[in-house]
């Protein structure tokens, strides 16, 4: 990834912008190079479709146009699910995200790990930590060296509190943390303040060490929200979240790798802002 190069941050989109020529991947790294943007995550939510070959071209252009890619896994997984054969095809689609991932480059794949359905967060935080263990071993075992990076949800209901992530990437090494700070915020309903997002991240070096600061795959988004946490994402303009004051909570401990928005609709847009914001901090 070539974060170090830019001295920090590289800023982009959740999926292809929607101003692309087309849907394709290959559009979409064409129109964030055009924007000046510095990354995008291919988005596989609806399962992973791309062949082998498709993927091998996608990393050469975006090498080309010196284009950081990351990953986001299906939807449909869930390492908690009570049918065993839904936990083996929630590891298999993480399996297949990342192999494809692989081919094209990308420093880490992003995920919703698990449901806590009937369980204890500390049941599910066992059965979780064992899957992803033997994802893990698997892939190394392939030479696969993708970062496994399951995602802070937004939702109670959901496994990946900002603790439990921190915790799995301790002992797990090839896992660490995708931080989304709009679903934090939108799950506690705090987070959302200077102090606060200092707080996350020195969260994150005491747990992870400065690595952790290093190497960080995060979301940004405006979103909605309501005492059962994330509804749904917005634009930065249309939302509470305070960007401005996590921006500069990043720029002060240092922080580097890559900040994907997800702000709906036009998620180039805010993309853009992020950018110019942290870019004009003094």
């Amino acid at each position: 990834m070539n974060s170090g190069k830019t001295g920090g941050l590289l800023f982009g989109t959740g999926g292809v912008p929607v101003s692309a020529e087309s849907r394709s991947t290959e559009a979409g790294i064409e129109r964030i190079a055009e924007l000046g943007l510095g990354c995008m995550e291919v988005e596989f939510v609806q399962g992973v479709k791309m062949r082998p070959e498709v993927a091998a071209a996608v990393g050469e252009l975006a090498a080309r146009k010196k284009i950081a890619l990351t990953a986001h896994g299906p939807y449909a997984i869930n390492l908690n699910a009570v049918e065993p054969q839904k936990v083996h095809m929630s590891k298999e689609r993480i399996l297949q995200t990342a192999r494809i991932a692989a081919l094209f480059g990308a420093r880490s794949i992003t995920f919703h790990a698990a449901f806590y359905l009937k369980d204890s967060p500390a049941q599910t935080y066992a059965v979780v930590r064992k899957h992803l263990q033997e994802v893990v071993n698997t892939l190394r075992k392939e030479g696969n060296k993708v970062t496994i990076s399951p995602e802070v949800t937004g939702k109670p209901s959901q496994f990946g509190t900002l603790e439990e992530l921190l915790r799995l990437s301790s002992e797990i090494e090839g896992v660490m943390p995708c931080i989304d700070f709009s679903h934090w915020h939108a799950r506690t309903g705090r987070a959302n303040s200077y102090q606060e997002f200092l707080a996350v991240l020195d969260m994150v070096e005491k747990k992870l060490g400065r690595r952790g600061l290093d190497n960080m795959h995060m979301h940004l988004s405006g979103i909605a929200y309501g005492n059962k946490g994330e509804l749904r994402h917005l634009m930065l303009a249309e939302s509470d979240l305070h960007y401005t004051e996590l921006l500069k909570a990043l720029k002060e401990r240092r922080a580097k790798g890559i900040v994907i928005c997800e702000s709906a609709p036009y998620l180039e847009d805010d993309a853009l802002l992020l950018q110019r914001t942290y870019r004009e901090l003094p």
